[in-house]
């Protein structure tokens, strides 16, 4: 017997996201509530400046109520594309565009909870331009040699998914050896 939606509510409308609460039925017959985080796609990039040194940006993150280092990154627009956010946000947050930008995967936040797909790319080349940030918007560009960046998630200095994540996949790919 296949998963059923047997009833589905929304019980927030969000400006990030909306909640849904799903009735479902089980395989074996039983019901159960599922809550889902209704998210629209997003993109982030891994900015590698001319010396191999990988771009940060460090901001305040309410859930965690504290600052965090991560790699650039936000919400499609409307007809947006993964690479064309990408590279909006890149400029937008650190004030370069990407010579050259490579998606390197595609994944969900947390398929537990949450429609969110979140597409990371590689940004190389980079071109110098002008930081846009979004008016409630307060970075800090900070950079790091991957050797950094590695001993940065390993000491907690790094606790963002995408970043973990786009750093690791990086880190294998240049076959540095930390």
């Amino acid at each position: 017997m296949p998963y059923e939606i047997l009833k589905s509510e929304t019980k927030y409308n969000g400006i990030l996201m909306d909640i849904q609460l799903d009735t479902i039925r089980l395989p074996d017959g039983r019901e159960a509530k599922r809550e889902i985080a209704l998210h629209a796609p997003a993109a982030a990039v891994l900015p590698v400046d001319w010396d191999g040194a990988l771009i940060f940006v460090r901001q305040y993150r309410h859930p965690l109520k504290d600052m965090a280092l991560e790699i650039p990154a936000g919400i499609l627009e409307d007809g947006e594309t993964p690479e064309v956010c990408a590279a909006r946000e890149l400029e937008e947050e650190i004030g370069k565009k990407p010579g050259k930008l490579n998606k390197i995967f595609s994944f969900y936040t947390s398929i537990g909870f949450c429609t969110e797909q979140l597409t990371v790319f590689i940004a190389e080349d980079l071109i110098d331009s002008h930081q846009n940030l979004d008016e409630d918007e307060f970075v800090t560009i900070e950079k790091y040699t991957p050797e950094q960046a590695f001993d940065l998630i390993q000491n907690g200095g790094i606790v963002d998914a995408k970043t973990t994540a786009a750093l690791l996949y990086y880190l294998n790919i240049i076959k540095k050896s930390i």
